[in-house]
């Protein structure tokens, strides 16, 4: 081959373009299973931020309007469901998101679902807290997270029957329905629980 044409040939001007090739293909290479969950962990975190703010605007408000709280507090009460009713549903987002992506790994989804197992077993335990009368009373901590678990039972019974409609795995598919049944037995014994409750009051 002639000296002169391979000179060319390595000048930094005929490579540019294969480089450039090399960089779209590079681009278009799908994203790794660490970067979808990193991407995952961003939304998590957004969703946080978000009902951290939303939740603390909510009691600065309490404590700026506390005679229109004491004084309507029905419609206060109805705030705060639909805030936290929008603050579940926000969660979901990138629970979602991190079903798609760990769906197809048998030790991470089956990992998640463990958790699920876990959460479930939180809805039976706040039962039986908020039965007791000094948790179910009073304005502590205790007494609302045992709330808001149960209030957000129906979604968090989507989201776990959604799980197991999508595991792939055996040991996925029994924690996830484990899950699943734990707390639609939870949720159908607190909506006994409730209509026993509403029927001595109205028969009294």
């Amino acid at each position: 081959m002639n000296p002169a044409s391979v000179r060319e040939h390595a000048h930094p001007i005929y490579q540019h373009p294969n480089q450039d090739f090399q960089r779209r293909i590079r681009c278009m290479e799908p994203v790794s299973l660490r970067g979808k969950l990193s991407w995952v962990a961003v939304g998590y975190t957004v969703v946080l931020a978000v009902s951290t703010v939303l939740v603390m605007w909510r009691y600065f408000q309490y404590r700026w309007h506390p005679e229109d709280a004491n004084q309507y507090s029905g419609m206060w009460a109805g705030g705060d469901m639909i805030l936290g009713i929008f603050i579940f549903c926000l969660f979901l987002v990138p629970t979602f998101f991190l079903v798609l992506v760990v769906r197809k790994s048998e030790s991470l989804y089956t990992g998640y679902t463990k958790g699920l197992f876990a959460l479930s077993l939180t809805a039976p335990v706040s039962i039986g807290l908020f039965a007791i009368p000094l948790v179910r009373e009073s304005d502590s901590l205790l007494g609302s997270v045992c709330l808001w678990r149960l209030v957000g039972s129906p979604f968090v019974l989507a989201g776990m029957v959604s799980s197991r409609l999508l595991a792939q795995f055996p040991r996925a598919k029994r924690f996830s329905s484990y899950a699943t049944l734990i707390e639609a037995a939870t949720l159908g014994t607190m909506v006994v629980l409730l209509g026993m409750a509403t029927r001595l009051h109205g028969g009294e």
